[in-house]
């Protein structure tokens, strides 16, 4: 597997302010944003500084932004590798890195939680592609891998229990962007869920009506063997999956048999 980079996980589309204008100016953007800081860039997009919201206490309006602003910036480029970044971040205490071009000009901009993210996904990609050999294994398919968002209420589930402890952790991480993508199969009339069954219910109990996936996609309108399992399980959508309570999980059971025995 490739080396995952900053462009793979910084946020393209960023919101700017003008070098040439005035705190006015930076107050009403984060106003209408409820962003708490913004890149300052000039007319040919070249970063010049960056603005916080904290660089504007008891400063006034009408003060030019190049007055107020910090010039003396941390970067990244896009090609640098995703924990050489988290390296800058975590240890400058800085908590966005404004991405730009070998010309300085911003392309993007990469923050803690980008991080974050990347580390909790760094798992799922390993397990697409083993599960795609599988598929070709047992079935002789020839599978397409897509990343797309999917209806959660089309979600055919394919486990028939989950933890009560584990879903308030991703209920978590959705709040705060952090989740990892499901894994999904996409076969003609179907999607069934390989992966990520307490992140599907997670999403469903906030009301989210889609979540991002790896979709395995296939072309063949054949019945997999997790169909079968389904279906022998009784299970149709993910409102038949069973939520247990935190007492019933496995680990918890252990740990209790070990000091009982103790």
């Amino acid at each position: 597997m490739e080396r995952k980079k900053v462009k793979d996980y910084m946020t393209y589309d960023v919101v700017t302010v003008d070098a040439f204008g005035t705190v006015k100016d930076v107050i009403e953007k984060i106003q209408k944003t409820h962003h708490d800081g913004f890149p300052v860039v000039d007319g040919s997009q070249e970063v010049v500084g960056y603005i916080s919201a904290r660089d504007l206490l008891f400063v006034q309006p009408t003060r030019p932004i190049q007055e107020v602003m910090s010039d003396n910036l941390i970067v990244a480029d896009p090609e640098m590798s995703i924990n050489d970044a988290a390296r800058v971040i975590f240890r400058s205490g800085i908590q966005k890195l404004p991405v730009v071009d070998d010309h300085n000009r911003l392309v993007g901009i990469i923050s803690n939680n980008d991080v974050i993210r990347s580390q909790i996904e760094h798992v799922s990609p390993e397990k697409v592609f083993a599960f795609m050999t599988t598929l070709k294994k047992l079935h002789g398919l020839e599978p397409i891998l897509k990343r797309e968002s999917v209806q959660i209420e089309e979600l055919l589930p394919t486990q028939s229990k989950i933890y009560e402890d584990e879903l308030e952790g991703r209920m978590y991480e959705i709040s705060k962007g952090l989740a990892e993508p499901l894994i999904v199969v996409h076969r003609p009339g179907r999607l069934i869920l390989v992966d990520g069954h307490h992140r599907a219910i997670a999403a469903k109990k906030m009301g989210i009506k889609t979540l991002d996936a790896y979709v395995i996609e296939i072309t063949e309108d054949i019945e997999l063997g997790m169909e079968r399992t389904a279906r022998a399980m009784n299970l149709h959508s993910l409102d038949d999956i069973t939520i247990l309570d935190y007492a019933r999980h496995p680990l918890v059971a252990v740990t209790h048999r070990l000091v009982r025995r103790a």
